[in-house]
């Protein structure tokens, strides 16, 4: 890792200490949806409350990409600083990469209050080796999501990207199967799950924590989803430093 990674990396960091409501708001959704659902409904069944807090951890990972870093991206382009750092001759990919390894920080700091919950108050049973490897499936299916709010970030102005990040995220997480597994699911949504990348990533966690097959077109969809929102964000990076020295 080049040092204007780690640079960028413990300035983004730094500035979510800062005002940590991000994160905050990161770890509670998830959190209050493992009390009021998982532990009522699914709590005395060991493989679907792993099934389901791996499913939570899924969502706090989605917020903090989606929504998280796309408002973030937003309100950092308004700020003259932000137009005196793209002058640099760093280029775009310590920039991106910082703000990727911040995410993926506060995605794991959001999965601490569910995993207490699911440890305290459900039967889920995993061990320490495939809580580590699901942390790592995690994290990893997570990239489109993070490339996501990096589109959206660059793309929108801090107000709309508010907006649309919100509307954005509920609808992949639902037809994901994350709120409800997918084969209870209505037809017509169980025939468009295994396309959202948020099926894919949810499939990875699944296969490792319960051992369950994952859904192999899910799978191939999230590479797909990845590679397209990859090339969104750098579109989007491009047009906006464009825009902004024209």
């Amino acid at each position: 890792m080049s040092s204007l990674t780690l640079a960028h990396t413990r300035y983004q960091v730094l500035e979510q200490i800062r005002v940590p409501i991000g994160l905050v708001a990161s770890a509670f959704f998830p959190a209050a949806s493992m009390l009021a659902f998982v532990v009522p409904f699914t709590g005395d069944d060991p493989v679907a409350s792993t099934r389901a807090t791996g499913s939570m951890m899924l969502i706090g990972a989605m917020s903090a990409a989606i929504m998280g870093l796309s408002i973030t991206v937003a309100q950092d382009r308004e700020q003259p600083w932000n137009t005196y750092v793209r002058t640099l001759p760093a280029g775009p990919f310590p920039r991106f990469a910082g703000r990727i390894l911040t995410t993926m920080a506060t995605m794991l700091v959001a999965t601490i209050p569910v995993l207490l919950i699911a440890t305290l108050f459900t039967a889920a049973t995993i061990t320490l080796p495939k809580l580590l490897i699901g942390l790592v499936a995690l994290l990893g299916g997570a990239v489109p999501f993070m490339l996501i709010g990096l589109f959206l970030g660059y793309l929108l102005a801090s107000k709309a990207a508010i907006g649309v990040s919100q509307i954005l995220f509920f609808p992949i997480a639902i037809l994901g199967g994350l709120f409800l597994p997918p084969q209870m699911m209505p037809d017509f949504v169980q025939a468009v799950s295994p396309f959202v990348p948020s099926r894919g990533a949810g499939e990875l966690i699944w296969a490792v924590t319960t051992g369950s097959s994952p859904n192999t077109v899910a799978v191939i969809m999230l590479g797909v989803w990845t590679v397209i929102a990859a090339l969104a964000a750098g579109w989007a990076y491009r047009r906006d430093e464009g825009r902004r020295f024209s």
